[in-house]
């Protein structure tokens, strides 16, 4: 009898798996919770990749924000630039402007080498703050005939008339430079040469007009309007207060009052009385004085030939060619250019509050209008 042996017979053996060696990585990963460990190494890095681009993003768009705020700064700086040359340009022109107007009212009066006919337009309305007043007529005046090679000088007028104190002191001008330079001077009426315009063209040694000319209207007039009636119907009271009984001069809002009416038609006759010495001192024996020739109407220049309120038929043109015998016209009329009218608003916003009062107390000077009309 054989000997049992104790070794298990190879079929009788149960197989093993064979086991990996003991690395130190099997041995981490064997441990308990390596698995959740490994995810969340994943995430964190995850996690760093996600921020290094959200802060590469951030970046990206600051820079971006940067990139527009330089260039709209340069495209404002550019704005501003372009602004300022176009102010400077504006100035220089304007400054240019001015100065080629002066030279120009200069340069107007600038007397020529050729013997000429000096001509000075009296043209529009006669008042204060017309081309036509006394200020610029005077200096027109002054030239002309301080002119030396101007043989004459002719007064072109085409004017409706205006005011008495400004055609006064016109016509007394031309008296005394007459006298001061012994130059002829000759007035030539176009359209229309009526009243105040009329006054200035007696101081001329002769008088010009054409056929159809409207010459004469020596007169005076004052005008007004009354609202008394309208502001009854209105249901308007009139509450004026004055110290001085005749303070309220011909107030239209107020009835009239008969002493100040006829204190009016005086003045007015006064004024008139003046008008008609100065035009028989002008005229003389030429003047053919008729009952209506005072009374403020006109006539054509044919009929003012024939009444002696004018000498002959003519224009300016055949008045330096035939009369003068010089045809070379020259003209010394001052304009009035940007400067003046500057001057002008300045002074006038200046003396509105300086003689509001002095305004005040001439009978209501912007209501009632005083014009040889």
């Amino acid at each position: 009898m054989q000997g049992h042996n104790d070794e298990p017979s190879p079929q009788n053996q149960t197989p093993h798996t064979q086991q990996p060696p003991h690395t130190p990585e099997n041995v981490w990963a064997e441990r308990p919770g390596a698995q959740q460990r490994n995810r969340a190494d994943v995430n964190l890095e995850e996690t760093l990749t996600n921020k290094k681009r959200q802060s590469k993003s951030e970046g990206d768009w600051e820079r971006s924000v940067l990139e527009k705020l330089a260039f709209a700064s340069l495209k404002e700086q550019r704005r501003a630039r372009r602004w300022k040359l176009f102010f400077t340009m504006l100035f220089f022109v304007y400054i240019g402007f001015i100065t080629w107007t002066v030279l120009k009212n200069s340069s107007l009066n600038t007397p020529t080498a050729a013997e000429h006919t000096a001509v000075v337009n009296i043209k529009g309305a006669i008042a204060d703050d017309s081309e036509a007043s006394a200020r610029y007529v005077l200096r027109s005046l002054r030239e002309a005939f301080e002119a030396s090679n101007a043989k004459a000088v002719v007064l072109n007028i085409n004017s409706p008339g205006g005011s008495p104190v400004q055609a006064g002191i016109i016509h007394d001008e031309i008296i005394r430079l007459k006298g001061l330079h012994k130059k002829p001077v000759h007035a030539v009426i176009g359209e229309l040469g009526a009243s105040a315009a009329y006054y200035i063209a007696v101081a001329a040694d002769d008088i010009y007009v054409d056929k159809a000319s409207m010459v004469g209207s020596i007169g005076v007039l004052m005008n007004g309007f009354g609202f008394t009636g309208t502001m009854e119907k209105l249901g308007v009271e009139r509450r004026l207060l004055s110290a001085g009984d005749h303070k309220g001069f011909l107030d239209p809002f107020s009835p009239q009052n008969p002493a100040d009416v006829n204190h009016a038609k005086r003045m007015l006759a006064q004024i008139h009385n003046q008008f008609i010495e100065v035009v028989r001192q002008g005229r003389g024996e030429r003047l053919k004085e008729t009952p209506t020739m005072f009374s403020g109407l006109v006539w054509t220049g044919e009929e003012a030939v024939q009444l002696g309120l004018a000498d002959q038929l003519g224009s300016l043109y055949s008045v330096a060619r035939d009369v003068v015998k010089a045809d070379t016209l020259v003209d010394y009329t001052y304009k009035r250019g940007l400067a003046d009218s500057i001057a002008n608003r300045l002074g006038a916003s200046f003396g509105a509050s300086a003689s509001s009062a002095a305004i005040d107390t001439i009978a209501q000077d912007s209501k009632h209008i005083w014009s040889y009309d």
